[in-house]
């Protein structure tokens, strides 16, 4: 009996059961596919990460005693699609059986469902042993109730699984410290200089492009700092908790045009592509806040662990609750296209500037300024959701569907119509004062309502309340700001109407 194993660009799991023992009558396959660069425009930096992190994967295997058929996007035999890539080796192997880590993505989950279909020959498809919880338990979780509340989810979640726990009760008397992440940052304390594992990657930049892969976004092909092997993702564990969850939580929402990273660990690229687990990820962390709670305090911790614990397994529950459909909802009817400030960086507003730059050249922006300063524009100016979740998908490293899309249509534009959210995350400029200093040095006057100097989001925030009112006229967390709207003198309305239109229509001219 001879077995085909294939192990997908984000299944690399050292840890996992499969790997515990060398078999002769096993092989793995791995593949640099363009049916995988090319479902979506990527950033050179992702692929890049990818086949770096895929490629050490595969060679660690090999000095462990394992049988692998890797095949790189260069190879000429590379025939770039999933079903002919197991098809071959299934034949030039004399395959009897083909096992597969369930993939955490809907079309691959549904490509491989096929592909099993066709082979002719037994299969298994069996867990990543990654994440805390399988596909449907959150949408057990939920039967029944009438909202998908994170937080009861989260305390679930921080129960079963006994994470800052007394027993039955938090830690401290209390669930979530959301309260206590959301300071502005001011130079308070010092921000550590980030992580980074200098490596060169030309060859494998020009083996990309090369091979006619379209991507977008900047690469220093001399200077790659992204962890790509289960090593240097521990190295990155380590030094978040030595020297940044100190001050994680309390300046977890902030955002400063000289500190980019902030406080935040850089972790999730380690995380989504499963070199490290969230289970060790928490462990260690919690750990270390128990032996350092002299310069550790509850909320720094607590800030981190509902990130993962709950907020990337809830998301994780959701997306597998409501797909296929979730993809395709537009609750808000949304339709314009994305302007080109999001593939150029350029535009006068200074709050976009800073996070769209820092995106294309880093392949990377923390949740607030994808949420709250791109989402923010990207939902007030009325972007179409599929237009805004290929951008987002493509854009970021850690970028998978399952977890993208619902942070994304979801969360950030709430295309689902409250599935995930309870309101939409819109703000005006003054909330982008009140975490950053980027209005500090912006072209726009963030206290200006009217007028050519005004902020762009403080028209755009009253014309999208009053463009969607009908939408959100039983959605009691929407109340307040609809009864403003509704003080709202008609003159003022009409000028914050007329200059939204003109911002909508040519956005890169502000």
């Amino acid at each position: 009996m001879k077995t085909l194993r294939l192990i997908l660009g984000d299944q690399l799991n050292l840890q996992h059961s499969w790997f515990q023992q060398k078999d002769d009558s096993i092989y793995y396959l791995m593949a640099e596919v363009r049916q995988e660069t090319d479902y979506v425009k990527h950033h050179i930096q992702k692929v890049t990460a990818f086949f770096l992190a895929m490629r050490n994967f595969a060679e660690k295997l090999q000095q462990n005693g394992h049988q692998v058929r890797y095949y790189k996007i260069s190879d000429i035999e590379n025939l770039h699609d999933f079903e002919k890539v197991i098809q071959r080796e299934i034949a030039r192997l004399n395959i009897t059986h083909f096992e597969y880590q369930l993939p955490d993505e809907f079309r691959l989950d549904e490509q491989l469902k096929s592909i099993v279909e066709n082979i002719g020959i037994p299969s298994k498809a069996v867990d990543t042993e990654h994440f805390y919880t399988d596909r449907t338990e959150l949408d057990r979780f939920f039967q029944g109730k009438k909202q998908l509340l994170m937080e009861s989810f989260y305390r679930m979640m921080r129960k079963k699984h006994q994470v800052l726990m007394v027993g039955d009760q938090p830690l401290g008397d209390q669930w979530n410290f959301d309260h206590d992440n959301r300071k502005k940052y001011k130079g308070e304390v010092p921000v550590p200089k980030a992580k980074a594992f200098s490596k060169t990657v030309a060859d494998v930049v020009a083996e990309i492009q090369n091979a006619g892969v379209i991507t977008f976004g900047n690469i220093n092909p001399d200077d790659f700092v992204w962890p790509t092997s289960r090593s240097e993702c521990l190295e990155q564990l380590q030094y978040f908790c030595q020297e940044l969850l100190p001050h994680f939580g309390t300046y977890e929402d902030a955002m400063h045009t000289t500190e980019p990273d902030l406080f935040h660990s850089r972790l999730s690229f380690a995380l989504n592509s499963k070199m490290i687990s969230p289970k060790e990820v928490i462990d260690t962390v919690v750990q270390h806040y128990y032996q350092n709670q002299e310069r550790i305090t509850l909320a720094q911790v607590e800030g981190f662990v509902r990130q993962i614990l709950g907020w990337r397994e809830y998301v994780r529950g959701i997306y597998w609750k409501e797909m296929p459909h979730y993809a395709q909802m537009n609750a808000l009817e949304n339709h314009e296209p994305l302007p080109d400030m999001y593939w150029t960086g350029k535009t006068k507003m200074n709050c976009m500037h800073q996070a769209l730059r820092q995106s294309l050249n880093d392949a990377y922006a923390h949740h607030i300024q994808r949420l709250m300063v791109i989402g923010n524009f990207s939902l007030l100016t009325q972007r179409h959701p599929d237009a805004v979740d290929a951008w987002y998908l493509g854009v970021y490293i850690d970028a998978i569907e399952w977890v993208e899309l619902p942070n994304t249509r979801g969360m950030s534009q709430y295309a689902d119509g409250g599935i995930l959210a309870t309101k939409p995350y819109v703000s005006s400029g003054s909330y982008l004062q009140k975490m950053s200093n980027y209005c500090d040095s912006c072209h726009y006057k963030v206290k200006d309502k009217f007028g050519d100097n005004a902020c762009p989001f403080n028209s755009l925030y009253w014309n999208f309340l009053d463009d969607k009112k009908a939408h959100f006229q039983n959605n009691q967390r929407m109340a307040m700001m609809l009864s403003l709207l509704q003080k709202m003198k008609p003159e003022e309305l009409f000028l914050h109407k007329q200059r939204a239109a003109q911002i909508i229509e040519n956005p890169d001219a502000f």
